[in-house]
């Protein structure tokens, strides 16, 4: 309180005297002591920024080019979404600013193929949402919506749609999540994801990510494709990245990793 107070005496004093100087009840002890909370706030805010990792360091990086096995089993029936984005205008360039602003695409094979044009699907940045982003697809803890353009703008959303059991006929609840492998040639069920679903990482080349919507208490199973991965991965090996004044204004370039 009594360091408040000589400030705001301070303040008055100042404005009334011009040039006055301004002495401190004290002598310079208050002086010091505001001297050192800056220093400890410089230092902490040089410290904090030192510690924290630089995303475009860890994998995937600009250089890599990765393929992921995906799909979309809906109440037990496989969905690919279409379209591979790379439509190019009349002088070969490309138009979709959506793939500009990261180059993650598919080519209607169920392969999810990463190779990062930009910062924003490079480290810890990439993730599942970036993909399903760039299509338009919406996924939240308890929905899964598609745009007009992929499965005719579907949705499901747990508690509202359900699925019908092909034996009985009846419906059943349906339960949203998303299971990971890491790779395509595990044998294991997988992990199981029901929560922040968009965020899940895509941290190695060959990994499989399925979305489902089915049943309750169902198993879910790698889409039938992935055990061919590398054949479909292959088939843009020979892609061309845009050049810079292709790729969209608002997105920053991602630094090569042999670049300081």
């Amino acid at each position: 309180m009594a360091g408040t107070s000589s400030t705001k005496k301070a303040a008055k004093l100042a404005g009334k005297g011009g040039s006055r100087t301004v002495r401190f009840q004290g002598g310079s002890v208050f002086p010091i002591v505001v001297m050192l909370v800056l220093v400890l706030g410089v230092a902490s805010i040089v410290y904090a920024r030192q510690s924290l990792p630089a995303a475009d360091d860890n994998p995937p990086t600009i250089n890599d080019h990765w393929h992921l096995a995906y799909g979309f089993d809906i109440c037990g029936q496989w969905f690919q979404l279409e379209g591979d984005l790379e439509d190019r205008n009349s002088q070969g360039q490309f138009i979709n600013t959506e793939f500009l602003s990261t180059g993650i695409h598919s080519h209607n094979d169920g392969v999810i193929h990463w190779h990062p044009y930009t910062s924003r699907a490079v480290g810890s940045r990439a993730d599942l949402g970036v993909f399903l982003e760039t299509y338009g697809v919406e996924l939240t803890n308890d929905s899964l919506t598609f745009p007009a353009d992929q499965l005719g703008g579907a949705s499901y959303t747990e508690g509202e749609d359900t699925c019908v059991d092909p034996d009985t006929g009846d419906e059943i609840d349906g339960e949203l999540s998303v299971v990971v492998w890491n790779s395509y040639t595990d044998t294991d069920d997988g992990s199981r994801y029901i929560a922040d679903m968009d965020e899940i990482r895509v941290s190695a080349d060959g990994m499989v990510m399925v979305v489902a919507f089915v049943p309750r208490g169902d198993d879910v199973s790698m889409p039938p494709w992935a055990p061919r991965l590398p054949e479909l991965g292959a088939i843009d090996a020979g892609v061309v990245a845009p050049t810079a004044d292709e790729v969209a204004t608002d997105t920053t370039v991602a630094e090569s990793s042999d670049e300081e």
